[in-house]
């Protein structure tokens, strides 16, 4: 009764959590439109990952509320989205004049709530998927990360503390205080200090679930296959939003990316589809190829034809998205066939197995050997845990 009660708790916690979040996310957007920053906003990725790191945080703290990771995913996008609606606040009052405000000079102290927040979120790369250390050295490694982040945090506050206290407030557009330059030999030197630990540790973080990865099996391995997949997007499509000039496209790109890392995290540690990402891996890998070799074709055929031979170009272009088009399934099916080799061995194997089936059942008249044959393949391509045939005999 006692542990149900618990539970209850924990998810009207997370529950009332995940609202605050929203409420944030309503109190950030309204104050950055009325600093003239909204366009950054609508145009950006933050509405649609902060409902989808909800989203996830709130699910996983509800199903599992002695995982952690649920709980760091909630409060940190809570501290990012305070430090957005504070810092919009206190531009309001500082460099726009809003003088009525009250709470400016806490909202300048404030500010900077985006620090602990980016400290936190690595943790979770750590504890995916249960949110136990797996060695009692990360003990250590946590106390000395969480020492690192405490000296870099009080630098990055220092600064907004201080210019309160002197009552001279200096901010540039996103709420930051703007320094005068005169940082202490010390508050830098310890600041320098902390952020050269902290990304060590990031590094250990990432290296240790990549060799977990290694010696893993089964469904732990599934679940880290998750985890460095969603990583994998994200990092690709940050850099490609990087590269492209266009705003929407880059924007959209970014969403898709942000989203990436917290959707992963999810489906490893609730175990939903599990062992499907093999398939979309797969999946994925080929569609990229496929496109890639068609663009290449398409180009080379449409360079060639006017180029070359002096074709006029809409008679080139049709030609070549003719060609393009006809060598789609065949290219697709042939880019399928090796990445499922090299990536999803298990459908590869499986197909080849049942292909070899149909090849056999051609010549095959005995139908206790159709029977037993039929069993085989069931068992080695789908494992069921129980498997019966029955046949109808005529009368």
């Amino acid at each position: 009764m006692r542990g149900v009660t618990k539970r209850r708790r924990s998810g009207v916690a997370a529950t009332g959590l995940g609202i605050l979040v929203l409420v944030l996310l309503v109190v950030s957007v309204t104050l950055s439109g009325m600093v003239h920053q909204l366009s950054v906003l609508s145009t950006g990725p933050i509405i649609p990952v902060v409902l989808i790191y909800v989203g996830v945080g709130v699910i996983v703290a509800r199903r599992q509320p002695r995982n952690p990771i649920g709980w760091i995913l909630l409060i940190s996008i809570a501290l990012l989205l305070l430090s957005t609606a504070v810092g919009s606040y206190a531009v309001l009052y500082y460099r726009l004049g809003h003088h009525g405000l009250p709470l400016a000079a806490a909202a300048v102290v404030l500010q900077p709530s985006w620090v602990p927040a980016l400290l936190l979120f690595p943790v979770v790369i750590l504890l995916f998927p249960d949110g136990r250390l797996t060695a009692r050295r990360w003990r250590w490694v946590l106390r000395v990360y969480a020492v690192a982040g405490a000296c870099a945090t009080a630098a990055l506050f220092a600064p907004a503390i201080g210019a309160v206290a002197s009552h001279d407030v200096h901010l540039d557009s996103f709420g930051d205080v703007i320094s005068n330059g005169h940082t202490g030999g010390a508050l830098a030197a310890a600041e320098m200090l902390g952020l050269l630990s902290i990304a060590v540790i990031w590094l250990s973080f990432v290296a240790h679930q990549a060799l977990s990865w290694r010696r893993a099996t089964g469904e732990r391995r599934q679940q880290l296959k998750w985890l460095a997949s969603g990583a994998a997007i994200t990092l690709v499509l940050l850099a490609a939003s990087i590269g492209i000039s266009s705003t929407s496209v880059a924007g959209e790109l970014l969403t898709v990316g942000l989203a990436a890392l917290p959707v992963g995290i999810g489906v490893g540690i609730l175990k939903y589809r599990l062992y499907d990402i093999d398939r979309i891996i797969s999946r994925t890998l080929a569609y990229a190829i496929v496109t890639g070799l068609l663009i290449g074709v398409y180009a080379g055929l449409v360079l060639l034809s006017t180029r070359v031979l002096s074709f006029h170009a809409p008679v080139a272009v049709a030609v070549s998205t003719l060609a393009a088009a006809a060598l789609f399934n065949p290219v697709r099916q042939r880019v399928q066939r090796v990445v499922d080799r090299r990536f999803n061995r298990a459908r590869y194997d499986a197909d080849q197995t049942v292909t070899a089936f149909s090849a056999r059942l051609k010549d095959v008249v005995d139908l206790d050997s159709v029977r037993d044959d039929l069993a085989s393949v069931v068992q080695r391509t789908l494992e069921p845990s129980h498997l019966s045939v029955w046949v109808s005999r005529p009368r």
